[in-house]
């Protein structure tokens, strides 16, 4: 029925058996147990581009957080308003909250295939020997059946029965001969879990928290650790070989891109930093020209014009009108100037000396 899973994942696992089986031989179990890690990372490999997607629309939905705690505020008491709002939200930040889940989601059916085919190793529902495997044919199963790591075959398991993860050669219940190499792989494979749930969570936003995260966050760093220590009795030791593969990949991943995000995120900060300070004038620097469609600045006071003439502002013909200091000063030059005048006709040269014509003269002015 999952045929489509199942023969993809044992075709990367006959290729990568192949490379190491020319090393080591076929039958040896570390051609078998680096054939399991390299398809692995083969198929991470393949959704690298979707993982960097995910950690970036993370990010975004860190950065708005803020908005959306106002929409769940606003409309608390309308679910479906809210749900409107926060998709239109999404939209605008370019957000796919899909986008997340995606990696976790490709994974599912990788690990059900491995562990599916693994099984399939050993088991022939039809009875008889077993003569094929998917991609593998009859010398591919034989090398595989006889591959054993410390006298343990890969597909047997510390606790044997449940037929949707165990198999192998060892009848149903517990086989303990299995636990010497099994759980040293689960202790590994559950720290590794921990650690790398661990170093999502502290990537979080503090103002993005909620109780849903929160619970989610305990569930990733505790729970599923736990669950794997636990359950991993009822794998097979290849799957584990693959859970800690896994793991392993997923943890070195994130510091990777983690470090190159935080990298673009601080050289957009100085970039958009070095470009307010652009734009800003510098130190001594003199004001530039009025931008197009600024205001002119209004002067105070009207300078007067040539001859002492002023126009006053609100004139509505524009003549020109003489103030009164311009008249008193014009009168007192003309008194002192006929003064002069009238001493010099007199033939008295002596200051204060007054003619009759200037005070006809100033006399008639007045």
């Amino acid at each position: 029925m999952l045929d489509f899973i199942y023969y993809p994942v044992s075709f990367i696992l006959w290729c990568w058996h192949k490379v190491f089986g020319l090393v080591f031989g076929e039958a040896n179990a570390v051609s078998w147990i680096l054939a399991i890690i390299f398809l692995t990372f083969t198929v991470r490999g393949i959704m690298f581009k979707p993982f960097v997607n995910q950690v970036r629309s993370m990010k975004k939905m860190q950065d708005f957080a803020p908005e959306m705690k106002k929409i769940q505020k606003k409309y608390a008491n309308d679910r479906q308003r809210q749900a409107m709002e926060m998709q239109k939200l999404q939209k605008e930040h370019g957000v796919n909250p899909l986008g997340s889940c995606l990696p976790m989601l490709l994974q599912i059916p990788v690990f059900i295939g491995l562990n599916h085919v693994l099984r399939m190793f050993t088991i022939n529902p039809y009875g008889g020997p077993k003569t094929e495997n998917y991609f593998f044919d009859q010398a591919g199963v034989e090398s595989y059946v006889h591959a054993k790591l410390f006298g343990v075959n890969l597909g047997d398991a510390i606790y044997t029965g449940v037929d949707m993860v165990s198999g192998g050669n060892a009848p149903a219940g517990f086989h303990w001969y299995v636990a010497p190499v099994a759980i040293p792989l689960m202790i590994v494979a559950s720290i590794a879990t921990h650690l790398t749930a661990r170093h999502s969570v502290q990537r979080q936003n503090p103002e993005s928290a909620t109780p849903q995260t929160a619970m989610m966050n305990k569930l990733t760093m505790y729970i599923f650790p736990l669950g794997v220590l636990i359950f991993g009795a009822l794998f097979p030791v290849g799957l584990l070989f693959y859970w800690l593969a896994n793991n392993g990949w997923t943890l070195m991943q994130q510091r990777l891109v983690y470090t190159r995000i935080d990298k673009e995120e601080e050289a957009r900060k100085e970039a958009e930093k070095e470009k307010r300070a652009n734009l800003g004038p510098k130190p001594g620097q003199k004001p530039t020209a009025p931008r197009p469609g600024q205001k002119p600045v209004q002067q105070k006071k009207n300078k007067p014009s040539s001859g002492g003439q002023v126009k006053k502002a609100g004139s509505p013909h524009g003549f020109a009108q003489t103030s009164s200091s311009a008249k008193k000063k014009d009168a007192n030059d003309a008194t002192a100037e006929s003064s002069t005048n009238g001493s010099k006709e007199n033939g008295a040269d002596v200051p204060g000396l007054i003619s009759d014509s200037t005070k006809k003269s100033d006399r008639k002015r007045r």
